[in-house]
């Protein structure tokens, strides 16, 4: 791995794959990405990114030195020594780990597993999966782990848009089948990130990734019910938290919003509740955490309403609402997950004409649980249009929005971030939730 002549390959270009895939290959690796959207295939083939902030440039250069491709030939598996798993772990509609895309992949990889390749998963996921599931699956042919080839599990870590902690910039914990599949691991990632955190199992690398996220869900949780709280005592919660994080020790501040988005701490927790039932274990303060953070959608669609009452004489059916920011967090365009979804769906289901505006969305992707959304398109941010909405709902709070513009043009602005406070736009028509 030293001398870096290894073939990686990553399967899954996402917004964990494409970026573990660049990384790899700027450290001098031959790359070969494999994903199953002939789409982002072409565009990484032609020299271009589908990620805001990994640039076109990036991309070609790369392709220029011959040190990244991308293919949907799973075959080509053969030619990687080493095989990055980096595809979605969702779930089910009963809220059930779902690992449909981890299985067929496996079962893909282990049509072409040759000896001495090593196997890395990096999806999060509940414990034990890497050894009860994908050893299982990669063994079938007759190789066997930890003698024919090498099993190891490293949790991705990506920050999306995060300019400070890129992927090379962040410690990767590892964990292996065995002292020869850790060492392997170890080896690759060395020459890839600041450093690696080698742990003692497979399980316990799995376990790290639960437990990173868990603790976020559980204290934004904790700051949206304080919010609550705060609220009918007339306290602002947002003071309260600049202040709070003043104190320079035993304290870290996390804020309130309109629920939670993106790949991992909306879904990770379930993973763990759903496994821990297997033992037994009733997980009541990781759940409490999930009502609480699935119910803030609700929460600003009665907020709003609320306000359409009260200051306009408006009910909400008939009512023309814009949502401002459908990525699920600011300056990036990834939807995935976004609570800006179920508050649209809540407020059609309320009768409400809704809109939305995203100067990273122009398009809303197509979604299993959203799909009546697809498609539909952003609304440009002119003074008209502006001023037609009865109310505007600041889901994401996108710098490149012209704050001082939705304030002075709207007749009703509900501010679930705090972003017009920020501002210094507190007016009497805006209203936090």
């Amino acid at each position: 791995m030293q001398a870096r002549k290894a073939v990686i390959g990553v399967v899954g270009l996402g917004y964990v794959g494409l970026p573990l895939a660049c990384t790899l290959a700027k450290r001098g690796f031959s790359v070969l990405g494999f994903d199953i959207d002939a789409a982002k295939i072409d565009q990484i083939n032609a020299g271009s990114s589908y990620i805001s902030y990994i640039g076109n440039e990036e991309i070609a250069d790369l392709r220029h030195a011959g040190r990244l491709c991308a293919t949907g030939d799973f075959s080509r598996i053969a030619e990687a020594d080493a095989i990055i798993l980096c595809v979605p772990t969702p779930l089910t509609p009963q809220r059930e780990p779902d690992l449909t895309f981890v299985v067929r992949t496996t079962e893909t990889i282990a049509r072409h597993l040759r000896r001495g390749q090593l196997v890395v998963l990096e999806s999060t996921t509940y414990p034990g999966t890497s050894r009860d599931i994908l050893r299982p699956i990669l063994e079938r042919g007759g190789l066997r782990s930890n003698h024919d080839f090498f099993l190891a599990y490293s949790p991705e870590r990506e920050d999306p848009g995060n300019a400070r902690f890129s992927t090379a910039a962040i410690p990767k914990v590892v964990g292996g089948d065995g002292p020869e599949a850790l060492r392997l691991a170890c080896a690759l990632y060395d020459q890839a990130v600041t450093n690696t955190v080698p742990v003692s199992s497979l399980e316990a690398a799995e376990a790290v990734k639960l437990t990173e996220n868990i603790f976020r869900a559980v204290n934004i949780a904790l700051v949206n019910e304080l919010k609550t709280v705060f609220e009918a005592m007339g306290i602002d919660i947002w003071e309260v938290i600049e202040a709070a994080k003043t104190k320079p020790f035993g304290y870290m501040p996390f804020y309130p919003g309109p629920g939670l988005g993106g790949h991992c701490i909306p879904i990770d927790p379930f993973y763990l509740t759903w496994k821990a039932r297997e033992f037994g274990i009733a997980t009541r303060f990781i759940e409490l955490a999930g009502e609480i953070n699935t119910a803030m959608p609700h929460r600003v669609v009665d907020r709003t309403i609320e306000a359409l009452n009260q200051r306009a004489g408006r009910a909400s059916k008939g009512a023309h609402i814009l949502v401002l920011g459908i990525a699920y967090k600011k300056n990036v365009e990834d939807t995935r997950e976004s609570p800006a979804f179920r508050i649209m769906e809540l407020l059609e289901r309320r009768g409400a004409e809704v809109s939305f505006h995203d100067p990273l969305v122009a398009t809303i992707p197509p979604s299993r649980e959203y799909a009546a959304f697809a498609g539909k398109q952003s609304t440009p941010l002119t003074e008209d249009a502006i001023g037609g909405f009865d109310a505007a709902i600041i889901c994401t709070d996108h710098d490149a929005v012209d704050y001082r513009r939705l304030v002075e043009c709207s007749r009703l602005v509900i501010d679930t971030r705090n972003v017009c406070a920020r501002h210094g736009l507190a007016k009497e028509h805006v209203i936090k939730a």
